[in-house]
């Protein structure tokens, strides 16, 4: 029997001057989105995922303790607990990137997931951390120490994998091993640098994996830094590889598909790259 799932990603550009303060800077990016939370309750959403570190500028193009301001405890802090009140207003699962502080001194690119009942389920933790030019992340992160957890949530099992994780096959082959049937792959980037990947590196993990992808990327340039063009172009990909739904690479956007979860079965039925794995014939992978 066929299952259907309509899910939801916001692209949006930062809206308040980054010389502001980190909580006020946090609020003006959350109230933002708001307005498009309440629109995609109204078009029966049933999971959301924001763009990483939605409730902030892309800050990584500097190597500035301020924002350090910006990390929040998970799920204790204002705004997981905003979104969780959320999700139970609406029947929605809510995918939440977010800057997390895990002590004093210690920061991860998390996102947290919250079902639809507002209960919090767990947490994802960014793997992979660049350090290159526009993109000093390790000043700003740790590696992920939670492996690749799949959540099993009121309409679907989802998994994340956050920005520079993309281009890591690896955590991809581990989300789907793990069950996932939807993976979001909230980022920050810009044109110049990935774009010519971005409708080709997720496509191939959906492939490999037979699940269906939710690219999100913000628009926009963020001053001071104007490291370039985010461009959007947010998509949903189906277990076949195909984008199904495309946002805009320039516009503050709300973009829903219906994901035929049956499809999942039918297109791993005929492509047997589970059954036909050789993982003990990968070790040399691990050295």
């Amino acid at each position: 029997m066929s299952r259907t799932v309509k899910a939801g990603i916001i692209q949006l550009a930062n809206c308040i001057d980054t010389k502001e303060p980190c909580e006020r800077i946090s609020t003006a990016m959350l109230d933002a989105h708001l307005p498009y939370v309440e629109q995609a309750a109204k078009q029966g959403v049933q999971i959301l995922c924001f763009q990483e570190i939605f409730n902030g500028p892309y800050f990584c193009p500097s190597q500035d303790a301020k924002w350090y301001g910006m990390a929040e405890e998970i799920p204790n802090g204002p705004t997981t607990r905003k979104m969780m009140e959320l999700a139970k207003k609406y029947d929605m699962v809510i995918v939440v990137p977010i800057y997390e502080k895990a002590m004093s001194g210690v920061y991860y690119n998390t996102a947290a997931v919250i079902d639809a009942d507002g209960t919090y389920l767990g947490k994802y933790r960014k793997h992979h951390i660049p350090q290159v030019a526009g993109f000093w992340e390790k000043f700003f992160f740790k590696p992920g120490n939670l492996g690749f957890p799949v959540f099993d949530t009121k309409y679907a099992k989802i998994g994340v994998y956050i920005c520079y994780d993309r281009h890591f096959p690896e955590g991809a082959r581990a989300l789907g091993l793990n069950g996932a049937e939807i993976v979001f792959n909230p980022s920050a980037t810009v044109a110049g640098l990935s774009q010519y990947l971005w409708e080709i590196e997720q496509p191939a993990h959906a492939v490999a994996n037979g699940y269906y992808i939710a690219a999100i990327n913000r628009v926009g340039r963020e001053a001071p830094w104007n490291i370039g063009e985010f461009y959007g172009s947010s998509y949903f990909c189906n277990p076949r590889g195909k984008i199904i739904a495309q946002a805009s690479p320039s516009e503050n956007q709300l973009l829903v598909a219906d994901l035929d979860l049956g499809m999942i079965d039918e297109v791993r039925n005929l492509w047997q790259f589970y059954r036909d794995r050789r993982p003990e014939a990968y070790g040399d992978l691990t050295k």
